[in-house]
Formats: C-alpha cells, sequence, structure tokens
C-alpha cells in the first residue's frame, strides 16, 4: 500500500524539496505551512494552509487516514541577522509548534516522527578543536537562543516518544544550502546572501560581508541533506543525529568559491553584524554508519546555488526596470 507522509513546513527550502523526494519515491504526501511556497510549487498531493501554533490546526493537519510518517520541519528561523534580532519570536513560535505537533501526532497514531534540529545546540569553538559527537552537546551552551529552543525541543519530543512509544528520528542540520530558498530579506543564510551579493556586483566590484571573514563553517547541499533524513527515518536510529560534511571553510574561502564558480573577480569589504561561532567540528560516524556520504562538492553544490539565485537576481531586475 502507498505509504502516507505529513510534511510540516512544506513550503520552506528543506521542507520544499524532502516533498519532491518523498513523491519521487512513491509517497502520499500532505504538505502543510503557513503560507503558500515561495519560490516555486509544491508537488504535494494535498496542501494545507496552517498555523501549526495552534493546537486544532496541528490536529487538522494530522485529520483523516494514519500517516506512517511525519516529518516536522516548520520553525521560525533564519540565517544569523534574523537569529539574533528576533530571539522571543524564535522561542516563543518554535516551541509552541514542536509542543503541539507532537502531542497531535501520538493523538492520531503516527508511524515514526521526525523533528529537524540544529547544530545550534552546540557550543562555540575554537578552530581545529576535535569532533564533538551527538552527546557532546552536554553540558549545554548553545550560542543563540535558537540553539536553546532546539535542544529543548529535542528533549519533549523524545519524552512524547518514551511515553507513548513512538519512534522519534532527530536531526541536528548542518549549514545547508542550495536553490529554492530564501535569498534576500534577512532570513536567507550565508551561502544564499553570498550568492545574490556576488550576482549583483560587477566583475572587479565589491561586497559586503559581516565579520573578518575567518569564521569556519561546514556546509551541506540540500539535495545531501535529504539523503541523510530518509537514511535516518528508514533506520532504527533514534534520537540526535548530526548530519552533515566534514569539509571546513572559512567565509573568505566561501566567498572565493562562489566568485569562481560566477567567473567573477570581487573583493570583500568587511562590516560590524551578527556573525555567530568561530567554529564548530561535528562528528558525523553516527549518520555515516546508515551509509550516508555527501555527493556535492562545496563547488558543484554553490554552482547550483549560485545559477538559481542569480537567475532571480536577473528577474528582479528586469521587473524593476519595467516599472
Amino acid at each position: 500500500m502507498t505509504r502516507r507522509a505529513l510534511v510540516c513546513g512544506a513550503g520552506g527550502f528543506i521542507g520544499g524539496h524532502l516533498v519532491e523526494r518523498l513523491k519521487a519515491e512513491g509517497y502520499w504526501v500532505r504538505g502543510v505551512d503557513a503560507a503558500e511556497p515561495q519560490y516555486r510549487d509544491t508537488r504535494a498531493d494535498e496542501y494545507s494552509i496552517a498555523d501549526l501554533r495552534v493546537e486544532a490546526d496541528c490536529a487538522r493537519a494530522l485529520a483523516g487516514d494514519r500517516f506512517d510518517e511525519v516529518y516536522q520541519l516548520a520553525a521560525d528561523m533564519g540565517g544569523m541577522e534574523f537569529i539574533s534580532a528576533a530571539e522571543p519570536e524564535i522561542m516563543r513560535n518554535s516551541a509552541l509548534i514542536n509542543a503541539q505537533m507532537i502531542n497531535a501526532a501520538v493523538a492520531a497514531g503516527a508511524g515514526r516522527y521526525f523533528l529537524s534540529s540544529s547544530v545550534c545546540v552546540y557550543r562555540d569553538m575554537e578552530v581545529g578543536e576535535a569532533e564533538l559527537t551527538e552527546a557532546d552537546a552536554y553540558p549545554a551552551h548553545p550560542d543563540n537562543e535558537y540553539g536553546w529552543e532546539k535542544l529543548y525541543a529535542e528533549r519533549l519530543v523524545q519524552a512524547w516518544g518514551r511515553r507513548y512509544g513512538i519512534p522519534v528520528h532527530i536531526a541536528r542540520f548542518q549549514n545547508t544550502y542550495g536553490p529554492y530558498g530564501a535569498w534576500r530579506g534577512g532570513r536567507e543564510k550565508a551561502p544564499a546572501a553570498i550568492c545574490r551579493k556576488v550576482a549583483e556586483a560587477e566583475s572587479g566590484g565589491h561586497i559586503e560581508a559581516f565579520g573578518n571573514g575567518s569564521a569556519v563553517r561546514t556546509y551541506v547541499y540540500v539535495d545531501d541533506l535529504i539523503d541523510g533524513i530518509r537514511l535516518l527515518m528508514s533506520s532504527d536510529l533514534e534520537g540526535p543525529t548530526n548530519i552533515g560534511t566534514r569539509d571546513q571553510v572559512t567565509v573568505v574561502e566561501l566567498v572565493e568559491t562562489v566568485a569562481s564558480v560566477a567567473g567573477k573577480t570581487v573583493s570583500v569589504r568587511w562590516v560590524d553584524g551578527p556573525v555567530g561561532v568561530q567554529s564548530r567540528n561535528f562528528s558525523n560516524d553516527r549518520i555515516e554508519s546508515l551509509g550516508f556520504q555527501p555527493k556535492f562538492s562545496l563547488r558543484d553544490g554553490l554552482g547550483q546555488t549560485y545559477e538559481w539565485v542569480a537567475q532571480q537576481v536577473g528577474a528582479l531586475r528586469r521587473r524593476g526596470a519595467r516599472q
């Protein structure tokens, strides 16, 4: 029989890609979000607008035949610029969504439950420190309130899982990038923001970026992340699992790679702004035990991302020229 999946946050970046994958695998999919998809049409069999902070809307999202899998990706989130400016909204809205959705999933008899968490649950690290395992999130010292809410959400859904016997799978996402995500307006992540700025710049010009370029990150392309999610949900691994790559790059190197795939030469004017942690380094042993291996190099993934963002920049310019 056709398996049924509910994707919460289906109108968002990762949620939209997840819907595409589930449909390609033969699932019947219901997508739920607070708004219509912004960057592309969803392939979900049903798509509902719902406020998942509200108990009745969560119950409505699960109405009908039993769902084999529930994917909870809905959250109030964005890049560091948004995270640093919207702390109360992030903690209130995401906490309400996560509390209401696990309650509704248990009440509806869902088969398996997935929670999207983040490597923001980990502390700031020095460059070169040894990898942290999932257990090393404790003693807890996240750098921002987004990380604290994610850590609380992990404990919340695991408590429900223990009480009611529903398998709970939790993925701690590394910095994820790719097409069909926020690329302007303050909620975009660093790869999309850099792609936009390079697309807007003339070759030989400059762009602005926060900090001094020394912060170290690992980036995972969205298709690779979806591979990890699907492996995790098909496994017996419960609890938090890091999903990402082991390739660490500085922000300077990120800019250089984007400029290279764009075929441009740009300089950077470093300005004050929210940067986040200096470094994080995580073990991927747990997800790799399921056979996970990223397929996209940073250059290949940024090539896909830049092409899409540059198209959006060009379309915006053309609309402006016609007005």
